[in-house]
């Protein structure tokens, strides 16, 4: 197909219609525009599988300096203050991530696994004793929160809260082209919030992560305050919302195909299955951005040096190039490599084995107890977000084993 023939269309990250269903205008993007420029909204796109995957691995020509997010407003040099080690590019981000690896280790988060495993069922049981509840908010909502909350050691009762702030920087208004100012103040809400922890735990040490980052040291080298509660926004913005996503999104597309859930229902080993296969076909991290550190000649086009570049995750994620027959949700896929949702590269998600983690037990405990489950159409409520997709209500009547 020449681009002649193609029908210009607009692809815009904001329209409310995008979120309902981004599937079919990533399809167009990938067939008919691999390389989308909006020159309104000043940004590149890339949508293929093997792009995508190669543009996180781009490093040098790819910078993650002027952070992550579409959103004028938190793009630029300051991105790190709020993005931590992701608006970072080497040596400045290997440094950081280091550091950060020092407490944020793989053994402190599998330790957490039987605290998980209590933590999802005191919030499970009581919801499906009443057979009829809210997944999100009775509970993908409290078990991230609680995770990260238990790590850092902030305590119980300042939780729902905290929450009720991480929910606020996300959400968008539809027409609302950049950070909102509810997000905005919700962001200083949490920031104050998480220097007040910090101030704290300097006086006293705990066992928690918080503590951890005060003491993590390499040949001297040490975090700064300000680096500390920016690693603490980031993890509970973007750690706990998209893992809230991602069990709502698993629940959602286990209902619209009561065959695949049947098929875990008979094999509860199918479990991690069902958590990788939602990562694939609808995964809660939709897009990132990058900016070109130089021009970038793709498609017969140039990316001039200082553009925005989107890399547009959920579409490489549906690309049949890379895993045939996309678009059908299939829990068994036998094609489970090379998912896009954690990136890839230098910047690979840190929080994914914590994240899989919980998604895995949560739903191991949710499978263990009910046979079948059905939605509530009327009173689902999706969370409009230019780069998070999930769900902000979902009320679901279950039928306990």
């Amino acid at each position: 197909m020449t681009s002649a023939s193609v029908e210009p269309f607009t692809f815009d990250p904001y329209d409310y219609r995008f979120h309902d269903d981004p599937y079919p205008t990533y399809e167009r993007l990938r067939t008919q525009s691999p390389l989308y420029h909006n020159p309104e909204l000043d940004f590149w796109a890339l949508s293929r599988h093997a792009d995508v995957i190669a543009a996180f691995r781009d490093s040098m020509r790819l910078s993650s300096a002027n952070g992550v997010s579409l959103d004028p407003a938190a793009w630029g040099p300051h991105a790190h203050r709020v993005m931590s080690f992701l608006a970072m590019d080497d040596p400045r981000h290997m440094r950081m991530r280091r550091l950060v690896f020092k407490g944020f280790t793989p053994r402190r988060v599998t330790e957490m696994e039987d605290r998980i495993q209590e933590l999802a069922r005191e919030h499970l049981e009581p919801a499906l004793a009443r057979g009829s509840f809210d997944w999100i908010e009775d509970f993908a909502g409290k078990l991230p929160m609680d995770v990260i909350s238990e790590l850092m050691g902030v305590p119980v009762p300042d939780r729902a809260e905290i929450r009720r702030l991480a929910d606020l920087v996300v959400h968008r208004e539809d027409g609302v082209l950049d950070v909102p100012m509810g997000a905005i103040e919700a962001s200083m809400r949490l920031l104050t919030y998480y220097s007040e922890l910090v101030a704290a735990r300097r006086v006293e040490r705990t066992e928690d992560l918080t503590s951890a980052l005060l003491d993590a040291e390499i040949d001297g080298d040490r975090l700064t305050e300000e680096e500390i509660i920016g690693f603490m926004f980031l993890m509970v913005v973007a750690g706990n919302e998209t893992t809230t996503k991602l069990l709502g999104n698993a629940l959602y597309w286990a209902a619209r195909t009561p065959g695949e859930f049947a098929k875990v229902v008979a094999d509860p080993d199918l479990v991690p299955d069902w958590v990788e296969e939602t990562l694939r076909f609808d995964t809660s991290s939709q897009i990132v951005a990058r900016s070109a550190a130089t021009d970038i000649e793709m498609y017969g086009r140039t990316i001039p040096a200082g553009s925005k570049v989107l890399l547009l995750i959920g579409s490489a994620n549906r690309d049949s190039e890379a895993f045939p027959d996309g678009d059908t949700f299939r829990i068994d896929r036998p094609e489970k490599g090379a998912l896009a949702s954690f990136g890839a590269g230098v910047h690979f998600c840190l929080g994914a084995h914590l994240a899989r983690l919980e998604a895995i037990v949560a739903l191991r405990e949710f499978v263990s107890r009910v046979g079948n489950f059905t939605l509530d159409e009327s009173g689902i409520v999706r969370v409009h977000s230019t780069n998070v997709r999930g769900f902000a209500a979902l009320p679901i009547t279950t039928e306990t084993i």
